[in-house]
């Protein structure tokens, strides 16, 4: 039996390197996009890297995303991990953070999303999930920027998975409270970190969401909370 193949998107961070790895260990062959030129020490050598990437820009989506199908044979699923954050007030805060929220965090899954349609729709079981924010159904102080382009995120999700139903294509998003890095723990060294999202367990509903036992289930926002 062949074995299924997803895109993970932003696969050199750290919540993207633990989704490409919890992939393989589910049997997946993954191929590694990032902005990145290269993913450094600690990518497993079963992983695909493409780096040096823009997926803002639809051009070096499309062609990342044929490259991926054409050295793994197929696109099975796609994982759009992609983005950033920001925390900037909006009284004393720049366009340009709006702007570059909603290049990093919406036109980055848009872009990949489209160039890996006609791959998904091919394999009869595709499946996207992308990464939405729990902080984007109600935005606190200093969280407008990013959770208005998480929220984009949302709706795309919602109207490419109603577009593309009919042909057997899934698109759902997981939404995450604060998740369990070492940037995160850095930044809120007094936070209590067990009630966290582990970047295990938020792989473990993605790879859900791709799977046959998910195939009933598209047009989701699903909070993954832990203990918050």
């Amino acid at each position: 039996m062949t074995s299924p193949v997803v895109i993970v998107t932003g696969a050199f961070g750290a919540l993207g390197r633990e989704v490409a790895q919890a992939a393989v260990d589910a049997g997946y062959k993954v191929a590694a996009l990032d902005f990145a030129p290269a993913p450094g020490s600690g990518l497993s050598s079963d992983i695909l890297p493409i780096g040096g990437l823009d997926l803002g820009d639809p051009a070096q989506a499309d062609a990342a995303v044929d490259n991926a199908a054409g050295r793994l044979g197929r696109i099975d699923a796609l994982f759009n991990i992609a983005g950033a954050f920001t925390f900037e007030n909006v009284a004393d805060g720049s366009t340009a953070s709006w702007e570059r929220m909603h290049r990093l965090n919406l036109l980055t899954a848009l872009n990949t999303s489209r160039a890996a349609l006609p791959h998904l729709a091919a394999s009869g079981a595709g499946a996207i999930v992308n990464i939405g924010a729990a902080a984007a159904l109600k935005a606190g102080a200093g969280m407008g920027p990013y959770a208005a382009s998480k929220s984009a995120v949302h709706r795309l999700t919602e109207a490419l998975a109603d577009e593309w139903k009919w042909r057997g294509l899934t698109v759902n998003a997981v939404l995450p409270s604060t998740l369990d890095t070492a940037a995160n723990r850095a930044s809120m060294p007094d936070a209590d970190f067990t009630k966290w999202v582990t970047p295990r367990d938020l792989a473990a509903v993605m790879l859900f969401l791709a799977s046959p036992a998910a195939r009933v289930v598209t047009g989701a926002l699903i909070p993954v909370m832990g203990g918050v």
